[in-house]
């Protein structure tokens, strides 16, 4: 059911919310006082978890999208029915994403077109729609793209993973000028090595070892960088790739490529 029009209160638009990063996400922006449109791809449960878990420790009532955002139709689609729900759109938090590691020979075209279509190209087209919506309602809103600390540093196995991230990075600031004349910020937020199973413990972790900051980062960790950036108190920023990794990437930080500190750099070679 539609929203009242007398509700003021922001609305962001989350995709890929059911797991991991995207959960902690829609949890920070529902205490920050957001409504939430959620997007899901496929599994109900986990969405009608994170549905409950808003509904009793926020008194949100977040409306959740199923959705295939590697179908260029759906994209759209998606959009329209949070700006339709609620009236308006003030925050496009693009999340979704997936890929595997493994090397340019080994990936078969599909799986190659289904990573461009998830990591660049659904973003790009949500931040279409999304600007557009917010143009017409003359809301000068908030785009974030979702990259990775791997979009600035390379690793075996992450061509195009990594450089779709790259690219949505570099993409990201050529848009933030584009917008910047009606008021919207565009900007990037870059995880590093973040858990994202509930049985995951940031402080145990082994990759934590390789971290400066000793532990991997959480969901939560993102969304109140996200909660950050999309506030008045970032309201000069725009156009910027923020990394929120622990020092995860910073030039000369010490390397332990042993087999038990888990994934990382390691050697290309034997």
């Amino acid at each position: 059911m539609t929203q009242s029009p007398q509700d003021h209160r922001k609305v962001a638009l989350v995709t890929g919310a059911a797991i991991g990063i995207g959960r902690g996400i829609a949890k920070v922006l529902a205490q920050k006082g957001y409504r939430l449109a959620l997007t899901y791809h496929s599994d109900d449960e986990d969405m009608e978890t994170v549905a409950q878990e808003l509904a009793h420790i926020y008194g949100a009532d977040p409306f959740t999208i199923q959705s295939d955002l590697t179908r260029q139709d759906e994209v759209e689609s998606t959009v329209r029915q949070a700006v339709e729900h609620f009236g308006r759109l003030d925050l496009l938090v693009n999340n979704s994403g997936g890929g595997t590691m493994k090397t340019l020979v080994e990936l078969d075209k599909e799986q190659m077109n289904q990573m461009i279509d998830l990591d660049y190209r659904a973003p790009i087209l949500a931040t279409r729609y999304a600007a557009q919506a917010m143009i017409e309602r003359n809301i000068q809103g908030n785009i974030i793209y979702i990259t990775s600390s791997r979009g600035e540093r390379a690793y075996p196995g992450d061509s195009i993973y990594g450089g779709m991230k790259a690219a949505l990075i570099r993409s990201c600031a050529s848009i933030a000028l584009e917008l910047a004349p009606h008021g919207i910020r565009v900007n990037c937020i870059a995880p590093g090595a973040t858990v994202n199973r509930l049985e995951q413990d940031p402080l145990k972790e082994p990759l934590g070892k390789k971290i400066p900051l000793g532990r991997m980062g959480t969901p939560a960790d993102i969304g109140e960088a996200i909660a950050w950036i999309a506030s008045d108190e970032a309201s000069y920023i725009t156009g910027i790739n923020l990394r929120v990794d622990g020092g995860l990437i910073l030039p000369g930080m010490p390397e332990d490529v042993s087999e038990e500190a888990g994934y990382g750099w390691g050697k290309v070679y034997d």
